[in-house]
């Protein structure tokens, strides 16, 4: 059993940053891709970005893309999200992912094996 703990979701203002982080319990970490998703009310929860077991491939979605870096410290059994230049768009809950495997990046909601609880991040305008 892995836990996920978020943290550092909050209000800002268009084009301000805030930077989320999720520690996870348990040794398997650090053999295990992560990803973060991002969900408003009334639509499926949607992948962010999304990192391998060694830090070494990262992927986002494009609305993302050049803002949002997704980084993890194996040490510390811990990724994050640095978000820069946020925009009202971008207000949404977003979960912390943990994969099936090191094998493939989180991609789909059926990538994860364990959610995070989820932490809010409001832009306003």
């Amino acid at each position: 059993q892995v836990q996920l703990v978020e943290s550092g979701g909050g209000l800002v203002q268009v084009g301000g940053s805030l930077r989320l982080s999720c520690a996870a319990s348990g040794r398997t970490f650090s053999t295990h891709s992560m990803g973060w998703f991002c969900q408003t009310p009334g639509k499926e929860r949607e992948l962010v970005a999304t990192i391998s077991w060694k830090g070494a491939r990262t992927d986002y979605v494009d609305s993302v893309k050049g803002r949002f870096t997704i980084s993890r410290d194996n040490a510390k059994n811990t990724v994050y999200l640095q978000m820069n230049s946020l925009k009202p768009e971008d207000t949404a809950v977003y979960y912390c992912a943990f994969g099936n495997s090191y094998l493939t990046l989180v991609r789909l909601q059926s990538d994860v094996q364990y959610w995070g609880q989820g932490t809010q991040v409001t832009v306003s305008p």
